[in-house]
């Protein structure tokens, strides 16, 4: 007897097919776009109920599967989609994109062939000051007189390695050589292809409003334009469990149940043996504690009160 063996439609969505190619523009040069991509919802749906095949179930069924897979970190489902996409970015920024090593990538290559002649400038309201709460991100922007003055900076510095590069090409010196003085400002480009489980962990990060702003520019692109058109009810239970949600720590989810019961000497005592409540000998202030600004913000976010500023 012959195994039961149903033909299966590729999945196609109409909507993800309508940009299919289109570059979506990013800073002054960048830009993301669609190359191709496999699976939908269904498809996250079909792995899960493997022994179903499609067309099994209701879409309000589907939608109560993905957002349980999601929330309760079933991830593989998510593994059977994927997307490529073509990169254009600066390279300091890909630096951080690269850092995600959970893609396959393949990328312009300056030792084969000539260095993009394109380079991110910055414009002279974009500029910012280094925030004082977080060593690697930055906070207020600079006036624009100052950002004006760097601009234009900037804009001389990035010609000069762009003329000492090019006279390098011209008098024959290798290409892998004569590359090493260009800035990292310098456009590259790339073929990025990724499942839809690390995407998504991707978009978590560098949407965050703790990411550097080049990056969430093109994180930002990349989900609401493309992921939120291919997987919807993915994406819906991806902003509702992952992106807009809040995550207690058993210590975070004592303290909101002390808030929450009135107790506001249990809710102070648990932080204190957290060791989240120090105070400065000098100031007489409590000492700078990263966990303990977390939770605040937590707090604050629920309109509870924060125990220890009470």
């Amino acid at each position: 007897m012959e195994p039961r063996a149903e033909k299966l439609p590729r999945p196609r969505v109409e909507a993800l097919d309508e940009i299919l190619g289109t570059p979506f523009k990013v800073l002054d040069d960048g830009m993301v776009r669609l190359v191709d991509y496999m699976g939908d919802d269904a498809a996250v749906v079909q792995a899960a109920r493997v022994s179903y095949g499609a067309g099994t179930k209701k879409v309000s069924d589907d939608r109560g599967l993905i957002r349980y897979l999601l929330r309760h970190r079933h991830t593989t489902p998510f593994e059977m989609c994927e997307l490529k996409l073509h990169v254009r970015v600066p390279m300091d920024a890909w630096r951080q994109w690269i850092r995600h090593r959970t893609a396959s990538v393949n990328e312009y290559s300056t030792r084969y062939s000539v260095a993009i002649d394109a380079a991110q400038q910055t414009a002279s309201d974009q500029w910012r000051t280094q925030s004082v709460d977080n060593k690697q991100g930055s906070a207020d922007s600079l006036p624009l007189e100052t950002g004006q003055g760097f601009s234009e900076s900037e804009a001389a510095f990035q010609q000069r390695a762009r003329d000492l590069y090019q006279e390098r090409i011209e008098a024959g010196v290798a290409r892998e050589q004569a590359r090493k003085d260009l800035p990292l400002c310098t456009y590259t480009e790339a073929y990025w292809k990724v499942n839809l489980h690390n995407l998504l962990h991707f978009l978590a990060l560098r949407m965050d409003q703790h990411a550097q702003q080049e990056i969430r520019d093109y994180a930002t692109i990349i989900g609401r334009e493309i992921v939120a058109r291919w997987v919807p009810l993915t994406w819906e239970a991806f902003e509702d469990y992952r992106f807009g949600a809040l995550h207690l720590s058993a210590t975070e989810t004592d303290i909101l149940a002390a808030v929450g019961a009135g107790d506001i000497e249990a809710a102070q005592a648990i932080a204190r043996d957290a060791g989240w409540l120090k105070i400065s000998a000098k100031t007489g202030n409590l000492l700078r504690n990263r966990e303990r600004m977390e939770v605040e913000a937590k707090l604050q976010r629920l309109n509870l009160t924060v125990p220890w500023q009470s």
